[in-house]
């Protein structure tokens, strides 16, 4: 591997990686927000189990982010196992074309809404929405009563 190669390889690694913990941070502002709207929605002003359907809008955009991150992480994958020595004849590890990576893992329009929704399922992302729909089908049950 070239001294280019190398510090181009470095270098995107570097980027990835603070974008990779950046977008978690991201996803942790997604889901507390989720938690204050889906409570305000809730609790001052009453609509019942009409916040569901925010609550879940605000769940996908979790999983939408999320996937966004785990496509970032397939790559760091990559430029790590070159950075190791792995496959250097491969031309996906070659530094700077996470574009390129990511536009030849990109699935068609079914593909992409099967791969947010495999990632709103993931236990992590589903928590706290998960637990905020039950709040409101009990709250809507108790309403009923």
């Amino acid at each position: 591997m070239s001294e280019n190669q190398l510090t181009s390889l470095q270098q995107e690694w570097t980027t990835l990686q603070n974008q990779f913990d950046s977008y978690e941070k991201y996803s942790l502002m997604i889901k507390l927000f989720n938690i204050l709207v889906t409570c305000c929605l809730v609790f001052v002003l009453d609509l019942g189990c009409w916040a569901i359907f925010v609550c879940a809008m605000i769940w996908l955009q979790d999983g939408i982010w999320k996937t966004f991150q785990a496509r970032m992480g397939e790559r760091l994958e990559q430029v790590e196992n070159a950075l190791a020595g792995a496959d250097l004849t491969d031309s996906s590890t070659l530094g700077m074309q996470f574009n390129s990576a990511w536009a030849e893992s990109r699935k068609g329009a079914l593909g992409l809404i099967a791969e947010y929704i495999k990632q709103s399922l993931k236990p992590t992302v589903a928590y706290p929405h998960v637990l905020l729909i039950i709040m409101i089908l009990a709250q809507c049950f108790l309403l009923l009563d």
